[in-house]
């Protein structure tokens, strides 16, 4: 009886190969298992063909594609799939990870500010009558809130801020892109606007309630005072820095003045002129309170004189903290209207 080691000699002679083998296409062999190729090697013979040459019958034609088996694919396919929804996986879980790791960053601060208020008060670090626990201080807001005092304090001051700072920006921008530009111009009105802007806006407030009232005019004209001088100033030093060689290249191509601040000196003077405007929104809201505790009805400043004139100390902060947030908020606006407004901007390389 013939093993599947004893092959060979039946191959040698001619004869069909047991069952189990495959036969070579050429001269008609039977392929041995790959234990027996040795065997074969030394009887003459060439070395069969790796299994993936044989046909669906299982025996091999010379010439014949190579084929892959069906079972090889059907096993490597779901080998592909799993590691790319790791894969997946993994760049979101590292996306989340960096998210949280930056939000703890931010906050870690403002946590440990938080925690510091709660803290010294309740342990005589200070006086809780003049510095309440931050908790005593939430529940204050939430009733001013509540009741409807909060909001309507907050609308009043919203309404003045934002209007005389629309109003700063809308005359600031023009006038600075002139004065930039033309220097006849900067030389005229330079010492006057050296003048102005070194006089602080407090310092007129006198001033404005004796020529506009005590009225809400007068208001919203400090804010629109505070507020001109830096979106001002960093427009004229915008225009003055825009870059040399895109306006030359831009009146090679005989671009009109109107175009010329359209394509070139505008889109250069974004990231200047904004640092101006939130200077400007951080501005507004600190002249406003100011004014407001001297002569209004209305408003948050006045939220706040007036807690402390009654001694409502929580009250007061609870003023405080809105006006924190109002600016906070303000700021994170601006800069967001900066970004979408500068995305022709390079990011800068780390």
């Amino acid at each position: 009886m013939t093993t599947g080691t004893d092959t060979t000699p039946l191959a040698a002679g001619g004869h069909t190969a047991p069952a189990g083998t495959t036969t070579s296409g050429a001269a008609g062999l039977t392929a041995p298992a790959p234990a027996e190729t040795t065997v074969l090697a030394a009887a003459g013979h060439p070395s069969p063909a790796p299994a993936d040459t044989t046909t669906a019958g299982g025996t091999a034609r010379a010439g014949a594609p190579v084929l892959t088996s069906p079972a090889r694919a059907a096993v490597a396919a779901p080998a592909a799939a799993p590691a790319s929804v790791s894969t997946r996986t993994r760049s979101g879980a590292l996306a989340v990870a960096r998210g949280l790791k930056a939000v703890a960053v931010r906050t870690a601060a403002l946590l440990a500010l938080t925690a510091l208020w709660e803290i010294a008060p309740r342990v005589g670090l200070v006086d809780a009558t003049f510095l309440p626990p931050v908790s005593e201080v939430a529940v204050a807001w939430w009733e001013l809130a509540g009741d409807g005092q909060l909001a309507d304090h907050t609308q009043a001051s919203l309404i003045r801020s934002f209007g005389g700072f629309a109003i700063a920006v809308a005359v600031a921008i023009p006038l600075g892109l002139l004065i930039g530009w033309y220097r006849p111009l900067a030389d005229l009105l330079g010492p006057l606007l050296e003048v102005f802007r070194n006089t602080a806006a407090l310092a007129l407030l006198p001033v404005f309630v004796l020529l506009l009232g005590i009225g809400e005019t007068s208001k919203v004209s400090i804010v629109v005072y505070a507020c001109l001088w830096p979106v001002l100033l960093n427009t004229i030093s915008a225009v003055r820095n825009a870059d040399p060689t895109l306006i030359r290249l831009a009146r090679s191509m005989d671009l009109s003045t109107p175009r010329l601040f359209q394509k070139v000196i505008l889109p250069a003077s974004v990231p200047a002129i904004f640092t101006g405007i939130r200077l400007a929104g951080a501005v507004s809201i600190l002249v406003l309170v100011a004014a407001e505790m001297i002569g209004a009805k209305a408003g948050l400043g006045y939220l706040i004189n007036a807690s402390q004139f009654n001694f409502a100390i929580p009250q007061m902060y609870a003023g405080i903290i809105t006006i924190s947030a109002i600016g906070v908020a303000f700021n994170q606006l601006l800069v967001t209207a900066e970004r979408r407004l500068s995305l022709w901007r390079v990011p800068s390389s780390s």
